[in-house]
C-alpha cells in the first residue's frame, strides 16, 4: 500500500444517538467489506452536548444491528473546534445542523462542511430526518438513506482518486 493519507470523515447530527452514530456504523461497514479500514478515519459527533458519553439510541441500534452493524460501542460527542481542522469531511444530517456547523467553523474550513445527502442526489431530500420522535419506521428510513449516500460519497471519493 502507497503513503496515501487516511481519509478522515466526521458525521455529525444534533445529538449524536441517532442519525451521525447510524451513518458512522453504515459507512464503516461499507469500507470494511472493502476491506479499506486503513485508507479511513471515521468518526460522528452532535452539535449539542445533550447525551455525552452515552450510547447511540437503542431504537438504532436495533435497526442497524437487524442491517449487520453494531452500534454498541460508540458513545456521543459534541463538535469541537479542532473537528473542523482534523477532518476532511464533516457531513451534516440536516439544513438545522448544517447551518450551525458553518457559524462555528473557520472560514477556511468550510469547503469541508457538507450536507451527507448531497452525496444521493436522486433521493428526493437532502435531509436525514431525526426518527427520535418517530416509530420503528423512521430508524428505517434514516438507515435506507444513510446507505444511499454512503455508496455515493464512497464513489465520489473513488472517483476523484482520495482512495485506491
Amino acid at each position: 500500500m502507497n503513503n496515501i493519507k487516511p481519509v478522515k470523515v466526521l458525521f455529525i447530527c444534533m445529538g449524536n444517538i441517532c442519525r451521525s452514530p447510524s451513518a458512522e456504523g453504515v459507512f464503516r461497514d461499507l469500507i470494511n467489506t472493502k476491506s479499506l479500514q486503513n485508507s479511513f478515519s471515521i468518526d460522528s459527533a452532535g452539535t449539542h452536548a445533550y447525551h455525552i458519553d452515552e450510547a447511540p439510541d437503542l431504537r438504532s441500534q436495533k435497526a442497524a444491528k437487524d442491517r449487520g452493524i453494531d452500534l454498541s460501542m460508540q458513545r456521543a460527542r459534541k463538535v469541537i473546534m479542532g473537528d473542523f481542522e482534523d477532518f476532511d469531511y464533516l457531513l451534516a444530517m440536516d439544513n438545522e445542523n448544517h447551518s450551525i456547523l458553518m457559524q462555528a467553523c473557520p472560514a477556511e474550513h468550510q469547503y469541508k462542511v457538507q450536507l451527507f445527502l448531497d452525496y444521493a442526489p436522486h433521493l428526493k431530500t437532502n435531509e436525514v430526518p431525526d426518527p427520535y420522535y418517530g416509530g420503528k419506521y423512521g430508524f428505517e428510513t434514516v438507515l435506507d438513506l444513510i446507505e444511499e449516500a454512503s455508496t455515493g460519497f464512497f464513489n465520489s471519493l473513488e472517483s476523484t482518486g482520495k482512495i485506491k
